[in-house]
Parts: C-alpha cells; sequence; structure tokens
C-alpha cells in the first residue's frame, strides 16, 4: 500500500487529471499495482507550479486541499482582454491604456479585502448541469453569479514598460478558496481603466504546500524506472500540518477507529488529527469534550 502525497511541480499544457495519471503510470511501473490517487485543486493547462497529488489515504484528505488558501505569481498583459482571461483565448477588447506605476500600486490596496468576483465564463463551474468553458466554447453566452473571495495580499513583484506607463504587472497573491486569478488579472486592469489578461500563472503554495516541496515531472518519471518512492512520496500527516495533533492512548485509538466517540477530552473545541504513536488515526471534531470522527485512516500498525 503506498499513502502520502506527491507534490508534482505542473508544467504547462499538462491538465490535472494528467498530472494524476502520470502519478498512477508511474507508480503501475513501479510495481505498486493499481492505487487511488486525486488531486487537491485544479491548475489550468497555462499554469504551472504546485498540484498537490494524493495517493492512497491520503485521498480522504483531498477536500481540504480544494478548501485552502493559495499563493499565485502572475504577470496581467495591459491593453488587451481575451474571452478566455489568458494567452488561450481570442482578444476581445483592446484599450490603448498604460496605467502609471503609482497608480497601479495604489489599485492594489483596494483588492486586499473580502469582496464579491464573478469567475471567468471559461471555468469548469457547473451551469445547468454543464462545465462552463464547454458552453462558451459552443458559443453560447455563459453568465456565472459572483462569489465570495477574499484576497489576503496582493503585492506588486516587477513591472515591464515605464513609470508613466506599464505595459506588464507581475503579482503575488495570497487568496482565498475560489478565487479566480484570471478574473483577479480582468478586475485589476479594469480598475486601472484599461484591459488585460494574465499571461503567467504559476502557483506557489497550496494549502500547506509549498513550491520548495514540488518535484519535477522527470523526476515522478524516474520513480517509474526504478528510483526509491521515498525520495518524492511525502507522509500523509503532511497535508495536516496546520491544524493540532491529538495523540491517543491504545484504547482511545482503538475507539476512534471503530468510529465511537469520545468524551471528557480536556482540550478545546475544533479540528484535530488524531495519532497513536506516530501513525495518523483520524480526523476529528472535538465539541464540549466530546470527540467525534470526521474522517477515519486505514493506516498500518495503528493501534489495535
Amino acid at each position: 500500500m503506498v499513502d502520502g502525497w506527491i507534490i508534482l511541480d505542473k508544467p504547462l499544457e499538462m491538465g490535472s487529471t494528467q498530472g494524476v495519471a502520470a502519478v498512477k503510470r508511474n507508480l503501475r511501473q513501479a510495481g505498486f499495482g493499481k492505487c487511488k490517487v486525486g488531486h487537491g485543486g485544479t491548475l489550468d493547462p497555462l499554469a504551472t507550479g504546485v498540484l498537490p497529488i494524493a495517493v492512497g489515504e491520503a485521498t480522504k484528505l483531498c477536500g481540504r486541499m480544494l478548501d485552502s488558501d493559495k499563493i499565485y505569481a502572475f504577470t496581467v498583459t495591459f491593453g488587451s482582454e481575451t474571452d478566455t482571461l489568458d494567452l488561450e483565448g481570442k482578444i476581445v477588447a483592446t484599450s490603448d491604456v498604460r496605467p502609471a506605476l503609482e497608480a497601479l500600486k495604489d489599485a492594489l490596496g483596494a483588492f486586499r479585502c473580502t469582496s464579491e468576483q464573478v469567475p471567468p465564463a471559461y471555468s469548469a463551474l457547473m451551469v445547468n448541469g454543464q462545465r462552463a468553458y464547454d458552453l462558451a466554447r459552443a458559443g453560447e453566452v455563459v453568465d456565472l453569479p459572483s462569489r465570495t473571495v477574499t484576497i489576503n495580499e496582493l503585492t506588486l513583484d516587477a513591472f515591464t514598460g515605464s513609470e508613466a506607463a506599464v505595459e506588464s504587472a507581475t503579482l503575488t497573491a495570497h487568496v482565498s478558496k475560489g478565487t479566480y486569478i484570471r478574473s483577479l488579472a480582468r478586475d485589476v486592469a479594469r480598475a486601472l481603466g484599461t484591459v488585460g489578461h494574465v499571461t503567467m500563472l504559476r502557483r506557489l503554495k497550496a494549502g500547506p504546500f509549498a513550491i520548495a516541496q514540488a518535484i519535477s515531472l522527470d523526476k515522478l518519471n524516474d520513480v517509474g524506472k526504478g528510483a526509491p518512492l521515498e525520495h518524492i512520496l511525502l507522509p500523509l500527516e503532511a497535508g495536516l500540518v496546520d491544524i493540532l495533533a491529538l495523540s491517543l492512548d491504545p484504547e482511545q485509538a482503538r475507539a476512534v477507529r471503530q468510529g465511537r466517540v469520545l468524551a471528557g477530552l480536556p482540550f478545546d473545541d475544533g479540528l484535530y488529527w488524531a495519532k497513536a504513536g506516530t501513525v495518523p488515526v483520524a480526523l476529528v471534531e472535538l465539541s464540549g469534550g466530546s470527540l467525534k470522527v470526521s474522517r477515519g485512516f486505514n493506516l498500518p500498525d495503528v493501534a489495535e
């Protein structure tokens, strides 16, 4: 059995499902047989960077990855907007306006907040049972409702052009779940009285996983050729470092594994990951001293 995380530095033009397929293929070639594999958050084919891929019992945590904050670096090029809001689409609007550097810096401050954002028409959101991007590609007008998102940080890293007329700006954004960077680039450009689209997008962090932990596709492929899996596989609990651990004695671990409620625990309310020794047992919720299992992990060496 293989359980844990492979953090792929997704290359350009590879889809998230293709990244999952690459992990499955290499594990199979390495002799691990059929493994359950899933990803912790879609990344556009024209984006690169952190793609958390869960294997085995870690797939039970994919939902937490989808709900986590993300950090992106991206470049917005001013003067044209495309229907996809990135390089893939056709130009639908142009402008001769190029923002001044100081105006750009001032505008970024207004986006560091919780607000409503309209997702791109070319997105994987469902509309009447169909993907929005399928409808858009078929020529239909796609009107998506706005959603509440939070931009925790938005900073300027570099720019091209001049201080009087910025041609493109490379930004770093720390955002909540559900935030579309393509929409953010669109909105920043429009706030400056012009239009723009994303010409570079790289995810630097997803939940607890950072780009420093990511491996290249070549390194993943080395596993299929015989390289040790442990060189690239992070443990299941690597996806839980943002919450507190709760140590259980053998009897408590047995009860939790059986799904029974534990009462009278002297800990604050909230989400924890319970462990027996160093082995994760379950994701648990504590309320009023009572512990309930949210997701159990079927890992070896859990207290019997």
